[in-house]
């Protein structure tokens, strides 16, 4: 048995346990660096930061507050925030009371929020501020399990007329009750984490889904111990890593990043302000993080329209040098492929060191200057937008897997990734591809079913436990799997042709430096068509040396002179596409699709049937007098 399979096989059953372990090891080491924001207008935040001790502290006082409160094992306690350092010591805390975390984004309107809530049956929320709790009052009478409310920002924690008596309390409160508790049975945190059983519910995670109803996944404790001990068995991360973790933690993705953390015990800097990525990255200067691609795309468009803006010499130096990064990352990737040597012929390699100077080492500076590597995952990025990071030296490590999986399943193994697939799987996730296509999983990191929803389970868990992804994909002869699409995305034309949106989505990003969202429709249609919404900034950066300067976004959006831009790009698109999957007419969109309009999910995934009913007048426009077969 290799050092990888006992690592895995000789997991402890929770990942509590391991908190246990680090913490023990590496007392006096940092764990996580967060911000106390400065007020308005007096300069950067202050940067604070907590040891693993530390960290014990509070989490082992949340856990005896919650047990003081009288939540008992798998009871569910909800987490509704935005990315904090105080969302990681709650879920820890939940953790180590042997409860479990029902996660929440803060985004969710009320009445969602109060579904969940009362679906998980979960007996504490855990509130962000004010805002938070007032979508749990607008409910509460409605959740009749809710005993306690706690928020995190204690000015917010104020009790309101018609509250119950105590339901009201802030953390640091919580935080009081656990140390007297503790001071009375001083070991009743650790009692309850040595009772803890692999089998036993630690996360509930509402899936946002692409309709319907959330339903909640189950992962026990043994998903999270498994996937600490197989993301770091993969080589991703090490102990000197600094990670910035700005992800949201409601999402499966954010919770695998912090389970390996405390394995490995390198230092985490969170924080989940969205607006802050950019000044805090040459703050923090991480060493990898983890994103989605609309992140990439947004710095990739910037970048483009900057250039541009910059008049046309400029533009023409960034599209010379974007051209020689995708060139010299492809020609390098295919070498290691080999050879086992990322080796370039010498003559691309001197125009890269040109190119290094020009653009790829100012790009490299923004991202803080140390970037070993990113992680991308939640939805695919388009091969020529990671060729063109991969050759400008920030290597994106493309990565797979579902909520139903505990995230990741795949991810790309560090040097030998290769750009347009995820990777291999995970040590110990078996995979095989059904004869439509479909990839299968099976595996430690598999849910256990969905909650309450025993025909739901059935229709994606098979009793011999392989998981229906939903996924089309295709497996290399060496291991490497590429996702095509979604099985239910695929479009099938009238003429009969079979067309995977994401795909030609893909590859429009990676031409056209002004789109934000590409919805691409055709089924049963005898031509695509595509629904397009646009970069706000980079449109209206361009709008504003166009003539149309001082319009709003959706005057531009109407403008002819834009249709006649984006028109161009979409033949370049066409250039390189089947003739079934070309584009015959698109129309852009008054507005950026957005999570608040539902249009995508929290982790910015594509809600296509919501996008393609709000805007069906505009696609019944596109094949008005055409001919269907």
């Amino acid at each position: 048995m290799s050092d990888t399979q006992t690592m895995i096989e000789n997991r402890p059953p929770t990942v509590a346990a391991l908190f246990l372990e680090r913490v023990a090891a590496t007392p006096d080491a940092e764990a996580y660096r967060y911000p106390v924001p400065a007020a308005a207008g007096q300069g950067p935040d202050d940067w604070k930061s907590l040891s693993w001790g530390q960290a014990a502290d509070r989490v082992f006082a949340i856990a005896a507050g919650l047990v003081d409160l009288g939540v008992r094992p798998e009871e569910r306690v909800a987490l509704a925030s935005n990315t904090r350092v105080e969302w990681i010591l709650a879920d820890l805390g939940v953790m180590c009371a042997g409860a479990a975390t029902t996660t929440v984004y803060p985004s969710t309107n009320a009445e969602e929020s109060a579904y969940i809530l009362a679906d998980s049956a979960s007996r504490v929320l855990i509130a962000e501020d004010a805002a938070q709790l007032a979508k749990a009052r607008e409910h509460r009478t409605s959740l009749p399990e809710l005993a306690h409310v706690v928020v995190v920002e204690a000015a917010d924690a104020v009790p309101a007329e018609g509250d119950p008596e105590g339901w009201v309390l802030s953390l640091a409160d919580l935080e009081a009750r656990g140390k007297e508790y503790l001071a009375k049975q001083p070991a009743a945190v650790k009692e309850r984490i040595s009772a803890i059983t692999a089998d036993q519910l630690a996360t509930l995670i509402y899936t946002s889904g692409t309709t319907g109803r959330p339903k909640g996944v189950r992962l026990p404790h043994d998903n999270w111990s498994y996937m600490a001990k197989a993301t770091v068995a993969t080589g991703m991360i090490g102990a000197d890593d600094v990670q910035y973790l700005w992800l949201p933690l409601a999402h499966v993705f954010g919770k695998v990043l912090t389970s390996g953390q405390i394995e490995v015990g390198h230092v985490t800097a969170v924080d989940g302000r969205i607006d802050k990525i950019i000044e805090n990255l040459p703050v923090v200067q991480p060493t990898y993080m983890a994103a989605v691609p609309r992140i990439f795309e947004k710095v990739y468009n910037g970048v483009a329209a900057k250039a541009k803006a910059g008049g046309g010499a400029k533009y023409k130096i960034f599209q010379w040098a974007a051209g020689v990064a995708r060139e010299y990352a492809k020609v390098s990737q295919d070498n290691f492929r080999r050879t086992g040597r990322a080796s370039v012929p010498f003559g691309l390699s001197a125009k890269h060191k040109i190119a290094d100077t020009l653009v790829y080492s100012k790009l490299r500076e923004a991202f803080g200057g140390r970037l070993r590597a990113a992680v991308s995952g939640s939805a695919g990025l388009a091969p020529e937008i990671g060729f063109f990071f991969s050759g400008a030296g920030i290597h994106i490590l493309e990565g797979y897997g579902l909520t139903e999986s505990s995230a990741a399943s795949f991810v790309n193994p560090g040097e030998a990734y290769r750009t347009g697939t995820v990777g291999k799987p995970l040590p110990g996730t078996e995979v095989r591809i059904a004869d439509d296509g479909e990839i299968l999983l099976r595996g430690p990191g598999i849910m256990e079913g969905y909650h309450g929803l025993p025909e739901k389970t059935a229709e994606v868990l098979e009793s011999d436990g392989w998981l229906h992804t939903g996924d089309i994909g295709e497996l290399s002869a060496d291991g490497y799997l590429r996702i095509t699409d979604r099985k239910k995305d695929l479009i099938k034309t009238s003429g009969g042709k079979y067309v995977a949106p994401a795909e030609v989505e893909g590859r429009f990003k990676a031409i056209c430096p002004y789109v934000s969202n590409i919805v691409v429709h055709g089924a049963d249609r005898n031509f695509c068509s595509a629904l397009i919404a646009l970069d706000g900034p980079a449109i209206l950066g361009w709008a504003a040396e166009n003539g149309l300067e001082g319009k709003s976004y959706a005057e531009v959006a109407a403008a002819p002179e834009t249709n006649r831009l984006i028109e161009t790009y979409i033949q370049t698109l066409n250039e390189g596409l089947q003739r079934w999957q070309t584009i015959k007419k698109f129309r852009l969109l008054p507005r950026d699709l957005d999570v608040e309009h539902g249009d995508l999910t929290p982790s910015l995934k594509l809600k296509r049937p919501v996008v393609e009913r709000e805007f069906k007048h505009l696609i019944e426009e596109m094949y008005e007098g055409s001919r269907e077969a």
